[in-house]
């Protein structure tokens, strides 16, 4: 009977070079249920019959793109009777947020390994519940799931190193640095010769009213930690959606610079800088985009990128 089962995309990047070592793991252990899927589209079909499998634990190992159509569909597609197994996410993608946040870091390989040892040991240790962003446009549309988020400089930052960084072929953590080099060199040069050139937007967060302007960062997310191993918590700890806003100022761009340095990043308050929480987030402006564990959306013309809370999901920490 298989214990564990594991979704693989062969398509995504990581998993290029990697799948025949893990096909190879496979192999050696006959208690793993194996679906590989060509194409995200094919996940609700992957994940129904995994269900039929009873499987204690779901491995998702593929990109951004493919773990997050696999949380959608796991928590919108009831193929597991409304008690889903905990999830592990492989660090294969290119951020890897998700799987950080749940102590998998390193070769995916070992990391499979440690998921194998603690199920043939004992799950329930291990066992975490996260909730997830459900992000919408307010209408009656499928909510897309996800766990971290980023607008504003981000999410151009972020698409700055994916169409022009990541086409040269260099490591992750390089495209990263230079990614990040180059948003404050425009920064410290002015919008005009930025590779974000920044638009206003409106923020209004449940029970702590509305930010508008220019910022930064813009960051959304129910991981427990947000950013240089910061808690993610506002003045008001109540809702589950944690926010962090920094506005295109150069002196407030700097000072979370030094507090992120120092470690007080967290305890920081200082105009421009905003820590926030709240159950519902709205993001609106002249098309907003957003980028979502790696995937963009944009807001269609007048409607808002509306951000709620799902109830808790169970996760498989390795950290536990």
């Amino acid at each position: 009977m298989a214990i564990v089962a594991l979704l693989s995309n062969p398509r995504s990047t990581g998993n290029r070079a990697m799948l025949p070592r893990v096909r190879d793991f496979v192999a050696a252990h006959p208690n793993i249920f194996h679906f590989e899927v060509e194409d995200v589209a094919e996940i609700p079909e992957a994940l129904e019959t995994i269900a039929r499998v009873k499987p204690v634990v779901l491995v998702i190992n593929g990109g951004d793109g493919t773990v997050q159509a696999a949380l959608t569909e796991l928590y919108h597609g009831g193929h597991f009777a409304g008690s889903p197994p905990p999830v592990a996410v492989l660090p294969n993608g290119k951020t890897n947020l998700i799987a950080l946040d749940l102590g998998v870091s390193g070769d995916p390989l070992r990391a499979l390994a440690q998921i194998m040892a603690i199920v043939e040991a004992d799950v329930l240790p291990h066992v975490v519940s996260r909730q997830l962003i459900a992000l919408s446009d307010g209408h009656n549309t499928r909510p897309v799931l996800g766990m971290f988020l980023g607008g504003a400089g981000l999410a151009d930052g972020i698409l700055f190193c994916r169409n022009k960084i990541y086409p040269l072929g260099l490591p992750n953590w390089l495209s990263h640095l230079i990614t990040v080099v180059a948003l404050i060199v425009g920064l410290l040069i002015g919008n005009r010769f930025s590779p974000m050139r920044l638009k206003p937007v409106r923020v209004s967060v449940q029970r702590e009213g509305e930010l508008s302007g220019r910022f930064f960062l813009l960051m959304v997310t129910t991981l427990e930690r947000l950013l240089l191993n910061m808690r993610s918590h506002g003045a008001d700890r109540s809702g589950s959606l944690k926010l962090m806003a920094i506005e295109q100022q150069r002196g407030t761009v700097f000072r979370t610079a030094v507090n992120a340095i120092l470690g007080r990043l967290d305890k920081s308050r200082f105009e421009g800088f905003h820590l926030k929480r709240g159950d519902e987030i709205r993001i609106e402006g002249d098309r907003p985009s957003v980028i979502l564990d790696g995937e963009i959306f944009q807001a269609t013309a007048g409607r808002a990128i509306v951000l709620t809370p799902t109830a808790p999901v169970p996760f498989l920490s390795l950290a536990a």
